[in-house]
């Protein structure tokens, strides 16, 4: 007896049927939740034909019967462009079609298997909401929930992020998805949820930034134009692999398809639009496209061009709005750490490289219902009034985190200098208070908590928070300081240290280090290829100790790794992030916009590649408190309920000595 169709599927797709709803008996009817499906499926038989469109949206399937399937959408469907003959046994990876049919957004897709007993399955993996409708005209088989597959580390990582996107909490989906995908690299699903996420965490974040906003209102189309050329002439030049042109078009149109569902986007620039409109113009907006060359980024600069004339044209949308949509989405999807800066992102980076910023003084870090404030800068504005390290901050300008996600709250904290912004703070013992905080310019210290943590062995301590122009300088000062008062051994720490000037990471690297590679970086052009490499003078031979956790990345990666790789030092915690790419920032011509764009990758001096694996410890210890940092409640963790720091000291204190350079 044929199997159900639905059950057929899932056996062969290795679909996760974690709910069943109904029964058979109900009008025959068997509702199936699909919406953690990541599968690829193999249907093995005479060569089958798909028929797809430009974004590789399956519109017709056929196989040698039985079964026969076919694959249709159900409102606005297409013709069929190509049509290509495949393999007898065809790898169909759904998890890619159902990310184009999610950042498109358009699509209902419905799969029909012609089977002995007549049988419509509705598809989540081609959908872009619902549940799966299995309709069968006689009692199906039906997999008992008991007996469906255990949901697996990466399925439930999905079914998490789901619900974080379904809350619109773009900022903490995209965190969750960055870390499941270290877990599970290989992971396509897991890849285009976040891809997804960021669509619509950086439309948010866009339309809240006034810099962004003023260039709207300030370029032309044809301006804006001139910018999207100059960003992929420098795609073309500088960007780490080949540019497929086609997937940056369709990226930059799912980006406006995006923003066109975002509320904030909606408001600012089509308030008075008719809602069907604008739906019925986002759904055909991919159809529009259809047909146009993408053979070189000519082509898709007359491409953005035409979507923003029949945009402005039916729905009266800014040409330059269009435009920089389609910019954004070209960039931002490329990799985790390209992206387009707004006027406002490029001072503040070069500001930061400087060493200095524009702010109140803060460190923070977006929880779910708040901002929790790990430090507070000396000698700052929030000082100055009496902010502390571990109080939380619950609202700004009125808007309270517990009602905006954090991190969209956090960016009100920016404005111009000597400009004045109202929050509240609740402190460690609960108390709520309401504070004007004036915005100044902030010196950034990348040095902090230089100390002995052990002053009978003399270990000394010091942790690095960033790397910038002033850190060399910075780290040499501590160094001396510590050195004049008769230190033996030293402890680096760089737990939770995001990177920064690659230069900066090498120059420290180098102070520790007398010979050998520090670093290698690749990239597809060939002036992105350096080897860099240490020098005896002004080397430090004092032994070594470097702390580092999940949230060490990028230059942090590259002085761990550094010490690592040379047998210089011990490094103790747990194995970083594993960001082994570099960015550069460049300054646009055409406009007051910047782009940061991955232009190569690095690797360790033994040739090893931190991308996706990290630095791992020498010695590792699981990371639960840091030194001088305030915990979830708020208290700030002594050295001694630091078990990582710890155990570095115990490293360094005469059981497993780190043997002084000669």
């Amino acid at each position: 007896m044929v199997k159900h169709a639905a059950v057929k599927l899932a056996e062969t797709c290795k679909i996760l049927l974690p709910c069943l709803h109904g029964s058979p008996e109900q009008s025959g009817r068997l509702f199936i939740d699909l919406s953690v499906f990541d599968g690829r499926a193999e249907f093995s038989g005479s060569p089958p034909i798909w028929f797809f469109d430009q974004a590789f949206f399956v519109t017709y399937v056929s196989v040698a019967k039985p079964p026969s399937i076919q694959c249709s959408a159900t409102k606005h469907a297409a013709p069929p462009l190509a049509r290509v003959s495949l393999p007898p046994v065809m790898p169909m990876d759904f998890s890619r079609m159902d990310l184009v049919a999610r950042l498109a957004g358009r699509f209902l897709f419905c799969t029909s298997f012609v089977v002995p007993a007549t049988v419509i399955i509705f598809g989540q993996s081609f959908l872009t909401c619902g549940h799966v409708h299995a309709e069968d005209f006689v009692n199906p088989t039906v997999v008992a929930p008991s007996t469906a597959p255990a949901i697996d580390g990466e399925q439930a990582a999905i079914i998490k992020g789901r619900e974080l996107e379904a809350n619109h909490m773009w900022g903490e989906a995209i965190r969750h998805y960055e870390k499941a995908t270290r877990e599970f690299p290989e992971s396509v699903g897991l890849y285009q949820r976040m891809v997804i996420s960021r669509l619509h965490h950086d439309v948010n974040r866009r339309y809240q930034d006034q810099s962004y906003l003023a260039s709207i209102r300030e370029l032309s189309t044809t301006q804006a134009l001139d910018l999207y050329s100059e960003i992929l002439a420098n795609l073309q030049t500088h960007y780490v692999e080949d540019v497929d042109w086609a997937r940056v078009l369709i990226h930059g149109t799912a980006s406006l398809e995006v923003a066109l569902s975002e509320e904030k986007f909606v408001d600012r620039l089509l308030g008075s639009a008719d809602p069907q409109r604008v739906e019925a113009f986002r759904q055909t907006i991919h159809h529009k496209l259809q047909g146009r060359s993408t053979a070189t980024r000519f082509d898709l600069r007359a491409s953005a061009a035409f979507v923003a004339a029949e945009a402005n044209a039916e729905l009266g949308l800014s040409g330059t709005a269009t435009v920089l949509e389609f910019l954004s989405g070209a960039v931002s999807t490329l990799d985790p750490y390209t992206r387009l800066l707004s006027p406002m992102q490029l001072e503040e980076m070069f500001s930061n490289i400087e060493g200095n910023f524009v702010g109140l003084g803060l460190e923070l870090k977006a929880k779910t219902d708040h901002l929790q404030i790990l430090s507070v800068i000396e000698k700052g504005p929030a000082e100055e009034i009496g902010i502390r390290g571990g109080e939380k901050i619950i609202a700004v300008e009125g808007i309270r985190t517990d009602e905006q996600e954090p991190g969209y709250v956090a960016d009100l904290l920016r404005g111009p200098e000597h400009s004045y912004v109202a929050i509240t703070v609740v402190g460690t013992d609960g108390t709520q208070r309401d504070v004007n905080v004036q915005r100044r310019r902030v010196e950034v210290p990348c040095v902090e908590n230089v100390h002995f943590v052990d002053p009978v062995t003399r270990v000394g301590y010091l942790r690095l928070t960033n790397f910038q122009k002033t850190t060399t300088r910075d780290v040499e000062r501590a160094l001396w300081d510590l050195q004049r008062q008769k230190m033996q051994s030293l402890i680096i720490d760089v737990r939770g240290n995001p990177g920064g000037l690659l230069s900066a990471a090498v120059e420290v690297a180098d102070r520790f280090m007398s010979d050998g590679r520090i670093l290698t970086t690749r990239g597809r052009n060939v002036r992105e290829n350096f080897d860099y490499a240490a020098h005896r003078p002004n080397t430090w031979n004092v032994p070594l100790a470097v702390l580092i956790d999940g949230d060490s990345a990028s230059a942090s990666e590259i002085f761990a790794g550094a010490i690592a790789d040379s047998g210089r030092g011990v490094i103790v915690g747990e194995t970083s992030y594993g960001k082994g790419s570099v960015q550069g920032i460049f300054r646009m011509q055409s406009a007051t916009f910047g782009l940061c764009l991955t232009t190569a990758k690095f690797y360790s001096p033994s040739g090893r590649a931190i991308s996706h694996n990290g630095v791992v410890p020498t010695v590792p210890v699981a990371s639960t408190h840091i030194a001088a940092r305030p915990d979830d409640e708020g208290r700030l963790t002594l050295d001694t309920e630091d078990a990582v720091l710890q155990k570095a000291i115990e490293q360094l204190s005469g059981r497993n000595m780190i043997s002084r350079l000669p």
